[in-house]
């Protein structure tokens, strides 16, 4: 069994997450400043060299930023300008004639879906929110109702779903093959994201009351006639750029040998970082210049967009902060221990690492990627077990219960302008569910296959 330090390190960090929530939902103290003060106690208690603390709190922090950063800014940019052209007001349109108002969160979770297949969640959140505000608007329908499924159409992917980049690891790490785990994920994926998405949205907006007042919300403006606005098509081939741009770099290794110029050419192509600037700078003109916006105006939008980004980037940044404290502290090699000391299936093993990986770090492709290194070997050894099947149990674990050291945790509760309570409530429950549908329809499928 795990020894008693191991034990230690665990009952100190679910205290340190307890601490969290309770001073941030029922104190109500600055998020960031909790984040880190926890951050630093955590370490402490734990018996973190001290000279090492800060260091290790600033570095979680800046690999977080230096990702989400550039995501949250590019996508803000152009969700503006989408919005402000009246854009993403045609794609809302657009969804209400095809599926009627009543279910229009079964749409929102397709496009969550497919355009998650090939971008990470944060990438594809920042470019999809406009079009959650403005169907949610113009149905009168609660946001947690329109945006739910379209966040766990995301989450299903992210986790789940070749060729994205996270469920990619799992894959190479079992030698799985790449088709038939694609077709077992859809298999899995579709009902997880209907019960999770949909089913649940429905069952839980009604006891979520969202404030009227969203500051997000309030830039992605909301004007004009239906006639007057942009094309539908322009305005899905803007959106749809950056992902295909993403598609192509995932896909380089397909077309070219790893390492030539053509196949690095591609991968920078693909880089989430510069397909969003090549996709910004497109909006400004399809959507900008195009609709008679002069530059002025879109540096207006372009710079309005930034300031209401500030408090998320920092607490994002804060989540990854805390994740590396805990990383850095053993918590994560404690909770390993725990995991390999227990008697379970290769399947269920698989799960349990990866969600109780997610639960320490807040990061699914950690929890993913390392989870897989620690049972690849083992199932090596294990025959009689798909490694298709142990992909995707890994990456169903890996989706459990984001809270408050997930990045993914903050963007959804500032944008959708929930408090913590609210947000684990809806968020962080939508998780669970997929982490637990996940698993049980991968047993279901080892079953018979």
């Amino acid at each position: 069994m795990i020894d008693p330090h191991g034990a230690f390190l665990l009952i100190a960090a679910l205290c340190a997450v307890v601490t969290l929530v309770v001073l941030i939902a029922a104190v109500k103290l600055n998020p960031f400043i909790v984040l880190f003060l926890t951050s630093l106690a955590l370490a402490i208690v734990v018996g973190m060299p001290l000279a090492a603390i800060v260091k290790s709190f600033e570095t979680g922090l800046g690999n977080t930023l230096g990702h989400i950063a550039i995501v949250v800014a590019l996508g803000t940019m152009l969700g503006k300008i989408m919005a402000e052209s009246g854009g993403a007001n045609r794609i809302a349109y657009t969804l209400i004639r095809l599926f009627g108002e009543k279910r229009v969160h079964w749409a929102m979770a397709a496009i969550g879906f497919l355009i998650g297949l090939p971008v990470f969640f944060e990438v594809g959140f920042v470019l999809l929110i406009p079009i959650a505000y403005s169907v949610a608007r113009r149905t009168g329908k609660s946001l947690v109702f329109v945006g739910l499924p379209m966040v766990a159409g995301l989450s299903v992917v992210h986790g789940l779903m070749p060729p994205h980049p996270a469920a990619m690891l799992a894959v190479t790490a079992f030698h799985a093959d790449i088709g038939r785990t694609i077709f077992y994920a859809l298999l899995v994926g579709i009902p997880t994201a209907a019960v999770a998405g949909p089913l649940y949205a429905k069952f839980i907006a009604p006891r979520i009351r969202l404030s009227p007042d969203n500051p997000m919300a309030a830039q992605f403006v909301d004007h004009g006639e239906e006639a007057s606005l942009p094309g539908f098509w322009t305005t899905v081939g803007t959106i749809l750029l950056p992902v295909l741009m993403m598609l192509i770099g995932s896909s380089a290794n397909l077309v070219s040998a790893p390492d030539t110029k053509l196949n690095n050419g591609l991968r920078l192509l693909g880089n989430p970082d510069i397909a969003l600037l090549v996709g910004a700078v497109v909006a400004f003109i399809t959507l900008g210049q195009m609709r008679g916006f002069t530059r002025e105006t879109i540096l207006r939008f372009s710079n309005e967009s930034l300031a209401p980004t500030a408090t998320i980037t920092l607490l994002v940044g804060a989540g990854g902060g805390f994740g590396r404290i805990l990383q850095d502290s053993g918590v994560s090699q404690a909770i390993i221990t725990l995991a390999l000391h227990t008697h379970l299936s290769l399947l269920l093993m698989a799960w349990v690492v990866a969600a109780l990986i997610r639960l320490a770090t807040g990061s699914s492709t950690v929890a993913m990627s390392t989870a897989a290194g620690i049972v690849a070997p083992v199932a090596l050894h294990t025959p009689g077990v798909r490694p298709e099947l142990l992909a995707l149990a890994t990456g169903a674990g890996s989706l459990i219960f984001s809270h408050v050291n997930d990045g993914g945790f903050w963007l959804v509760k500032e944008y959708f302008n929930m408090s913590v309570p609210e947000t684990m409530k809806t968020w962080s429950v939508c998780e669970t569910i997929i982490a637990i549908a996940g698993l049980a329809l991968v047993l279901a499928l080892s079953a018979v296959v």
